[in-house]
Order: structure tokens, then C-alpha cells, then sequence
């Protein structure tokens, strides 16, 4: 997945992409094996892919890692997908030293407890002057971003707002709305993720599972983010 197309161009009307990574479990399920194995699989499904959208040019990914509503999922797979952020973060040096990311969680982390959550915020700032931002969601859901925006404006002395005050109060501040929205796994809905932010998005949905993705399935959704004509509710 290292190599780029040769015929894929991307431009400024793609800068942000975002991916729902739907299908970890069945795709471990599919083979007799634990829910937890898809998940290391898509783990490494992730690196690849956000490598290969740098590769490409795209400024910005967001990746749907751990939902608010993940918490009701076994304590078995929530303690594996917590290890594998910290992995991640532990490798982080290793796994991406060429990559120039830019790496922001997004979401409320402090339910992770001190620990990982300083680690969090030491990787954010060692990467802040980074070009290509990375943006993980753990413990996000779009709903509690949107209560969490309205209450630290709130907090600021806000009477009235207004979407700009809205967009400024928002995790994903330091970076433009997602243009393409991708989920993988077959499901044709959003599941509280980005609420605020893909008003306007473009949306590809795939049956491929996550830990199948592959560049040429990158590849595809551009291909049909490029078909379409974004109107932005203009004719």
C-alpha cells in the first residue's frame, strides 16, 4: 500500500476524509476467531490507510476509533481496543517517522483515566507543528461533542451563538469539515459521528469490512467523490 496510483489526483476540493472503520469484529468472526483479533487486524488496516492518504495528498483524515456508545460492547473487547490505542501510541515514533502527522484525539479521553490520557496529550504536542493532521475519535460521539461545545461556550459568557461560535467550539476546530465521509462493513448510516461537521459532506458507503480495506478501495471512494457535484445547496 506504500506505492501511490499512478492515475489518482487529488486536489483542494479533497482535503479532509473521514472513515468510519465498521467490520472488525465480523471480519474475525467470519474466520472462527475473537472479536478482538479483527480488531488488531484493523489496527494495522488503519496505519496503512492513513499512510496511503498522505501519500496521496490528502491534508486531513479523521478515523472513528472508539464511540461514546462502545462502552456496552464486552469488557473483553473494550480492554483490546484500549491496549491497542497505547500501543499505538507507544509505536507511534516507529510506525509513522516519515509521515509528518499531526496527531489530535478527539473526544472525551478523560474517561481512559491519567495515564493514557497523558500520553495523549504528550503525543499531541510533541506532533502539533506536524503538516498532516491525524484525527482519532475515542470516546466521541457527535451528540456529546455538541453538548460539550454549547457548554464551554456557555462557560465563555455565550448568551446567543452562532454557527461560527458553533464550528470554533467543536473537537475538530483546527481543521475543515470532512469533504468525503467513508464507512466501510456494509451499514448505510452515520452512528453519531461528525453530526455538526458532515452537513455537507459526501458520503461512500462499502460492504468491505475494515480490516479488507485496501488502497484500490481508497482509490474507488475518491473516484466517486470526484463524480458527484457538490452543490452546498446552490443549483
Amino acid at each position: 500500500m506504500s506505492t501511490k496510483s499512478s492515475q489518482l489526483k487529488v486536489d483542494e476540493r479533497l482535503q479532509h476524509i473521514a472513515f468510519i472503520m465498521d467490520g472488525n469484529g465480523r471480519w474475525a468472526q467470519k474466520r472462527g476467531l475473537p472479536r478482538e483479533i479483527g480488531h488488531k487486524h484493523g489496527a494495522q488496516t488503519f496505519k496503512k490507510i492513513v499512510r496511503y492518504c498522505g501519500e496521496l495528498g490528502i491534508k486531513v483524515v479523521t478515523v472513528y476509533a472508539f464511540s461514546t456508545e462502545n462502552w456496552k460492547r464486552s469488557e473483553n473487547e473494550v480492554s483490546a481496543l484500549i491496549n491497542l490505542f497505547n500501543t499505538y501510541i507507544d509505536n507511534f515514533n516507529s510506525d509513522h517517522s516519515e509521515d509528518n502527522i499531526k496527531v489530535k484525539f478527539i473526544g472525551d479521553i478523560t474517561r481512559f483515566g491519567d495515564k493514557l490520557a497523558s500520553k495523549i496529550n504528550k503525543i499531541e504536542e510533541a506532533t502539533k507543528n506536524n503538516a498532516f493532521t491525524l484525527n482519532i475519535a475515542v470516546n466521541y460521539g457527535g451528540r456529546s461533542e455538541l453538548v460539550h461545545a454549547f457548554n464551554k461556550l456557555i462557560s465563555e459568557g455565550k448568551r446567543e451563538v452562532t454557527e461560527g461560535d458553533i464550528s470554533g467550539a467543536i473537537y475538530t476546530s483546527h481543521c475543515p469539515d470532512p469533504d468525503l465521509i467513508v464507512r466501510t462493513g456494509g451499514d448505510i448510516r452515520i452512528s453519531n459521528f461528525l453530526l455538526w461537521q458532515s452537513a455537507y459532506s459526501e458520503f461512500y458507503f462499502t460492504d468491505t469490512l475494515w480490516p479488507d480495506m485496501s488502497a484500490n478501495d481508497v482509490d474507488e471512494a475518491i473516484k466517486t467523490f470526484y463524480s458527484r457535484k457538490r452543490r452546498f445547496g446552490a443549483v
